[in-house]
């Protein structure tokens, strides 16, 4: 088994809260110079930068999962990610049909730029990316299973869009393949507060805003290989593989 060291929750420069400076390019840059093997595109409510991440890194052999941070009709923020562009492109949809269309203002909320490899703005996303769907994370979960993707709630233990502030708990019959932790969270913590059961797994990442952000934080994958399988199997604890929080 080998390990390989992930940080699944990045933030390009679409997400208005996050730096201009977080260009594709310089995420796959700064990736490499942190030593992950992994990383994730998590923009919030959209997936349009994600192949142009996968794409670049796949030049300096990092693995890319490609996705979108997800905000329920409950306020809960929540990692998903997809093998195929199709997937990808099905779920892309799905959000544009469901987000709440907040007019952005730029100069209170940030920029929201889709720009191409040579980083022309190709547009601005004119409605607020953070908005809530209007479907709640019930709903949002059955969709990502239909499609074969991931889901992973967010910084649980945060006391603002985590499920646990906006729940108080976790619904019996979601499905999820892991739990996020903030930056500094506690994984006995949460276990002892919330009586969430040992085999979850959970894993810590960066949730990187701007470029030094990126690997600061991340999570040991123990897998036979890199792709998409290996991945799934170490957040449900399969066949060996697993996840370290350092």
């Amino acid at each position: 088994m080998n390990k390989y060291r992930a940080d699944l929750h990045i933030h390009t420069l679409l997400s208005p809260c996050a730096s201009l400076e977080m260009t594709p390019q310089a995420i796959v840059e700064k990736a490499k110079a942190s030593g992950l093997h992994i990383i994730g595109v998590t923009d919030h409510n959209s997936t349009k930068h994600s192949l142009l991440v996968k794409k670049l890194a796949e030049k300096e052999g990092i693995f890319t999962l490609t996705g979108a941070e997800v905000t329920t009709k409950e306020e809960v923020h929540c990692l998903v990610f997809f093998e195929q562009p199709e997937q990808l492109i099905q779920f892309q949809q799905y959000i544009e049909e469901n987000i709440t269309r907040i007019p952005n203002s730029e100069e209170y909320y940030g920029y929201q730029p889709v720009i191409e490899e040579d980083e022309n703005i190709l547009e601005m996303v004119p409605y607020y990316l953070p908005a809530a769907l209007k479907v709640g994370i019930e709903k949002i979960q059955k969709r990502v299973d239909e499609l074969n993707g991931l889901f992973i709630p967010a910084h649980v233990d945060r006391s603002v869009n985590g499920i646990l502030s906006q729940l108080g708990f976790i619904p019996p019959s979601l499905k999820y393949d892991a739990l996020g932790l903030s930056r500094h969270g506690s994984e006995k913590h949460v276990i002892e507060q919330y009586v969430i059961q040992n085999k979850t797994t959970f894993i810590r990442n960066s949730d990187a805003h701007n470029p030094e952000q990126i690997g600061e934080i991340y999570t040991v994958f123990n897998l036979e290989e890199i792709n998409f399988s290996e991945i799934k199997k170490a957040l449900n604890q399969q066949d060996n593989r697993f996840c370290e929080l350092p």
